[in-house]
């Protein structure tokens, strides 16, 4: 196995991440961050601050996790002081909920509690969660704190705007579990092997307007494209999706564009095309439009007659402009086909300048437009053909990511192998 290919299966499992709790009434919610790691195959040692205890008792996250608690600064294992042995062999250091006073110690660099003196002594990435009241967390003191940890490196998620403690409503709520297991993985995945690559992916399916009120659309939900950014990321990309509205939600650490039309998306995508290392085309971009749009609601009662034009093939300009400029370096497209499935897709793939197309039957089951699963066949521009079996989605992406670090590196299709 290539490191590519190990890499997203590394991404969580095995990994020690250091998870510190300080006291929040968000603590409740670390219960779960930690659950959700262990369950991903983390290694995951949690340190708790005197007021955390008073939320969430030590007992409940060593329940969780199958391993002690951290809660004082003199425990020793195996002849090594304890919180010097976990810094030192830490991949991430978590810290959620991430008080105002927590994130006012780590920045003044105080070491006298496990989870300050923990920080302070390891190397690893430091994630932070932040959760506050509102004037908390607006109050220059803590934006200060904050500047000065981010230049230092490191990274926060959140905080959110939303109900808080005290019954207000503002900004100071913690990310929700998902969005710091999200952002866990950006952060674990950074230096991947697609590190220092901009992939732009188009995703969903777009609508052409025919009134203020009705569009042409397709059924497709986004599923395939977003998961694919998710992997990107994973992978170490810098990551941006352009999209129509979906029916999934954007990942935590990935860039999103909203548009709606083809030629809307179409715009989007030269704009970013400058800077774009890898294109990846998952959007079921809509061939027609209509050649006008009623300015009014068109009522039920008329008879209508819809004149339809042709909307830009965004791959097909981009692969033309693509033999002048050279970028991007890498061009992938999506073949959703019903019949003819490889004689299509052969032609799309020459037409458009693509280095790689997959296809799909979307009238077989469970590899149509909504579902989790997908089957789909690649093929690349060197002639080479690969049926892949029914995966989740998410497994074709990662499959397909591990093609794209190859050739990133100059190897083909045939190289990946079945």
């Amino acid at each position: 196995m290539s490191d590519a290919e190990a890499h997203h299966v590394r991404v969580l499992r095995g990994k020690r991440v250091l998870l510190g709790v300080s006291g929040g009434i968000a603590a409740y919610k670390a219960v779960t961050v930690a659950s959700r790691l262990t369950q991903a195959g983390a290694i995951v040692d949690v340190l708790m601050t005197a007021a955390a205890q008073k939320f969430v008792t030590p007992l409940t996250f060593s329940a969780i996790t199958g391993r002690p608690v951290t809660t004082d600064m003199w425990g020793q294992g195996q002849g090594q002081i304890l919180h010097v042995t976990m810094a030192r062999e830490a991949d991430l250091f978590l810290v959620a909920p991430a008080t105002a006073n927590t994130i006012a110690r780590l920045a003044l660099g105080l070491a006298d509690d496990p989870l300050s003196a923990t920080a302070l002594a390891t190397r690893a990435p430091l994630l932070l969660a932040p959760a506050m009241e509102t004037g908390m967390w607006e109050n220059p003191a803590t934006q200060a704190h904050v500047a000065t940890l981010v230049e230092r490196g490191a990274t926060l998620v959140g905080p959110m705007p939303g109900r808080l403690a005290s019954g207000a409503v503002g900004m100071g709520r913690m990310a929700e579990p998902p969005q710091i297991i999200e952002m866990v993985r950006k952060v674990l995945g950074r230096k991947g092997p697609l590190a220092g690559v901009h992939v732009v992916i188009t995703a969903g399916g777009t609508q052409e307007a025919l009134d203020p009120v009705r569009f042409l659309t397709n059924r497709s939900t986004g599923k395939m494209g977003i998961a694919i950014a998710r992997s990107a990321r994973d992978f170490g990309a810098e990551v941006t999706v352009i999209h129509s509205p979906l029916q999934v939600s954007i990942p935590f650490g990935v860039h999103s564009v909203p548009v709606t039309s083809a030629r809307d998306m179409c715009e989007a995508t030269f704009d970013l095309l400058p800077r774009t290392d890898v294109l990846i085309g998952a959007a079921a971009v809509a061939d027609y439009r209509p050649a006008t749009v009623a300015e009014q609601k068109i009522k039920k009662k008329d008879d209508i007659t819809i004149q339809l034009v042709r909307n830009p093939d965004i791959l097909a300009e981009v692969g033309r402009q693509r033999k002048a400029t050279g970028r991007p370096r890498i061009m992938v497209g999506f073949a959703a086909e019903t019949e003819d499935l490889l004689a299509n897709a052969k032609a799309k793939l020459e037409a458009k300048n693509l280095d790689l197309i997959l296809v799909n039957d979307v009238s077989a089951p469970h590899s149509g437009f909504g579902t989790d699963t997908n089957q789909v066949t690649l093929l690349d521009r060197w002639g080479d053909v690969l049926p892949w079996p029914l995966l989740s989605k998410e497994e074709v992406a990662d499959r397909l990511m591990v093609w794209v670090a190859r050739q990133l590196r100059g190897q083909s299709l045939a190289d990946l192998g079945a």
